[in-house]
């Protein structure tokens, strides 16, 4: 066993459900079975960047946390200290702090550190563990595209919070006899648009995996007219590829909104359109999630007492393995366009908006 006497937790990238139950889960295994003291560093690295920001957690911080959203250590997309962004006599530089991190980790008696994030962060980790910093990693995205683990907490609060919203959808859509376009997260890989789809009962499917048409929709739209089917429902990844004549069209956080407006231009139909944004970040976490954050938890504790520093926790064949951070970054997890879940869909009448039968 290591000798680890204080250990550090933060929270990197964007939030998602079941954060707090990490840090929960791996502040009483620190304490109650190590007895190790365990320091807050609140938003990303930056309270390394920033020692002073930095504060101990105890059982009573984390009494209470387990079915929050977000995460009571704050986050940012923004701390890199390996390219970190200050104001020097009034231009702002860009430079590399990572010693000064590494440096404050150490004034601050922090031994290891548990960093609970996305790909990003945990590239950020891997570069500061080849530093000289003792740092383990836990999986954070609700996108469920990191590819060393099957699946990641987050995932299922916003597959669910995604397909209530679908489901909500369909008595408007049905009732006005509408064109319903329900946008969706996923900025590489479409796992909440497919899996949201297919259990909201969705017509069409749009995921950045698969190339579409406009025409093509609006030609399974007029099928489903001719079968007595005066609505139709669209879920659509926020990271489709658009067709090139709709590339121009495009703004960030408005592509349902483009696929609307094209949908409705060439089938002449009323279409409106629901983006449903950090919606599917927020909210308390599903059982699935609070149960899986706590497991990587107590196994990223686990890990820093073995010595298994730059490894990331990870869930695999249904159990909490470990993997290299350097084997975990870099390579996005996206849906198999000639997958099992992607030919079920199709089975059973969805429209992937391609060429292919639906």
């Amino acid at each position: 066993m290591t000798d680890i006497r204080c250990i550090g937790i933060c929270t990197g990238g964007g939030d998602a459900p079941g954060l707090n139950a990490v840090i929960r889960a791996a502040v009483k295994s620190a304490f109650l079975k190590y007895q190790w003291k365990v320091i807050g560093i609140p938003d990303g690295f930056d309270g390394l960047i920033w020692p002073e920001k930095s504060y101990e957690l105890t059982l009573k911080d984390v009494s209470g946390i387990l079915p929050r959203g977000g995460t009571i250590l704050g986050t940012t997309n923004r701390g890199n200290p390996f390219n970190y962004r200050r104001i020097e006599n009034g231009r702002e530089v860009i430079r590399d702090i990572s010693d000064e991190v590494i440096v404050n980790a150490r004034k601050l008696g922090i031994d290891a550190v548990i960093s609970i994030g996305g790909d990003g962060s945990q590239k950020i980790a891997l570069e500061l563990f080849r530093k000289g910093l003792k740092i383990v990693g836990v999986p954070k995205t609700i996108d469920n595209d990191l590819c060393a683990t099957e699946v990641s907490f987050g995932f299922d609060t916003a597959l669910h919070t995604a397909t209530e919203a679908v489901d909500k959808i369909h008595t408007t859509a049905e009732s006005h006899h509408r064109i319903m376009v329900v946008e969706v997260m996923g900025r590489d890989a479409g796992w909440i648009g497919l899996e949201a789809g297919i259990a909201g009962g969705a017509h069409v499917i749009l995921i950045p995996e698969i190339p579409f048409t406009i025409e093509r929709i609006c030609q399974y739209v007029a099928e489903r007219e001719a079968f007595g089917k005066h609505f139709t429902i669209v879920v659509v990844a926020e990271g489709i590829k658009l067709p090139p004549e709709l590339k121009e069209n495009r703004r960030a956080g408005a592509v349902g909104n483009v696929v609307g407006n094209a949908i409705a231009a060439r089938a002449g139909k009323e279409v409106r359109v629901s983006v449903l944004g950090h919606i599917q970040r927020g909210g308390s976490p599903s059982p699935f999630d609070r149960i899986l954050a706590t497991r990587f938890g107590v196994a990223a504790v686990e890990l820093i007492a073995n010595g298994g520093f730059g490894q990331m926790v990870c869930l695999r064949n249904e159990r909490i393995e470990s993997v290299q951070i350097a084997d975990a970054v870099g390579q996005v997890k996206t849906v198999n366009p000639d997958g099992e879940m992607v030919r079920t869909a199709r089975a059973v009448g969805i429209c992937f908006g391609d060429c292919e039968q639906c």
